[in-house]
């Protein structure tokens, strides 16, 4: 029906037609998959989750004798330093530390990120290796995003196209990736936004791939190559949805650009500190089938109850369970009713596919073509070849 370059000159011109992917959904509900088809041009897509496979990359500038930094710490947390001389990557999860070693509640790499981005001022305290062309040994300073030069996210993995929900069936509290699971079924937690995410409207990435322009934290971003655990081989449905963990993508984008309103740091108590990210991808409407995919409701799509009081790495499950059930905010495990929260932001998640909307609206954002497809036939492997100790 159209093509990339077609739908791009629309946009220039701002004839597009762009609905929200819940605005497609409800277009289809009152017309059909073929009428809606020759109607809209794009559908935007959006989550705000959390994203703790996500770090920033920055460049400090040299100093001056030069410095090749070794250990590096932004506001107490570690920052890797394993590139070049002042090159360095702040992830998400870090935990912050003291200057005595000690670790810090509630602080982490997601928060120094997301003050960066808010404009903040930051303490950096650095070590240095020293070498006849790098003698300097140490160095503090504070940078801000406009003292340093590159700063911007690279995130190995975003947007888990499916993901599970978690439960526990023990006797006592457990602290988890998923936030506090409470004893005895108290409550189950899932992370996905369901018909809103964008893998789950595209369930064989088949219109975007590496060089997909985004939205990222508030900036214009890539899709730059399949995430870590990427498993697109995961069991799916008649639809071609997953129905569990499959997917993933890793992004990229210009922090600099970005904006607090789409970047915060969070800490999960007894577990760890992370980043909430709001990430939009556009779906070009190339033909009918980009509209049936997107057309997929709530009640259509599924995830495994998983029992996180088993500290295996496959966990026993309670069998699989609508994204429409776990959002009307109670389900039934063995005649047992429990109350489901979303870790996922569903409001936030309809306000990044609204403020994607906007942009390709107002001719701000214009689609690209992948320039290579991501796999789909990538496996899963565990790590089981562990090595006793001979101590």
């Amino acid at each position: 029906m159209r093509t990339v370059a077609e739908i791009n000159h629309k946009i220039r011109r701002q004839e597009a037609v762009v609905v929200t992917v819940e605005e497609l959904k409800a277009r289809v509900a009152e017309s059909t998959v073929s009428e809606v088809a020759k109607q809209v041009d794009v559908i935007a897509t959006g989550t705000f989750e959390p994203m703790e496979s996500s770090g920033a990359m920055l460049n400090l500038g040299q100093t001056d004798p030069p410095i090749k930094i070794r250990q590096c710490w932004i506001d107490g947390v570690p920052a890797y330093s394993g590139f070049g001389a002042v090159d360095l990557y702040l992830g998400a999860t870090q935990i912050a530390e003291t200057r005595e070693g000690e670790t810090l509640k509630d602080r982490g790499g997601g928060q120094a990120i997301e003050d960066l981005i808010a404009g903040k001022s930051l303490h950096l305290r650095a070590l240095g290796q020293s070498t006849d062309c790098y003698p300097r040994e140490s160095f503090e300073t504070n940078i801000s995003k406009e003292s340093i030069n590159q700063f911007y996210l690279y995130n190995p993995r975003n947007l888990y196209q499916n993901f599970i929900v978690g439960v526990n069936g023990g006797d006592r509290p457990l602290y988890t990736y998923l936030g506090p699971l409470l004893p005895r079924l108290g409550n189950a937690v899932y992370a996905n936004a369901g018909a809103l995410s964008p893998l789950f409207n595209d369930p064989d990435l088949s219109w975007i791939g590496i060089g997909t322009r985004i939205f990222i934290g508030g900036a214009i971003g890539y899709i730059t190559w399949e995430g870590t655990q990427h498993f697109p081989l995961q069991k799916r449905l008649p639809n071609r949805t997953p129905i569990g963990p499959a997917a993933t993508l890793a992004l990229v984008g210009d922090a600099k650009q970005m904006s607090r309103e789409w970047v915060r740091g969070c800490y999960f108590k007894n577990y760890g500190p992370s980043l909430m990210l709001g990430v939009g991808v556009p779906l070009p409407v190339l033909n009918e089938e980009v509209v049936q995919c997107c057309a997929v409701q709530d009640k259509d799509l599924v995830a495994p109850i998983v029992d996180f009081s088993i500290p295996r790495r496959n966990r026993p499950t309670f069998g699989l369970v609508s994204y429409a059930q776990l959002k009307s905010g109670k389900i039934t495990i063995e005649g047992t009713p429990v109350r489901t929260a979303p870790l996922a932001s569903l409001y936030r998640a309809r306000q990044v596919a609204i403020a994607l909307k906007n942009w390709i609206d107002s001719g701000e954002f214009t689609l690209t073509e992948p320039v290579a497809a991501i796999s789909r036939d990538r496996s899963f492997l565990p790590q089981d070849r562990i090595l006793e100790s001979t101590n």
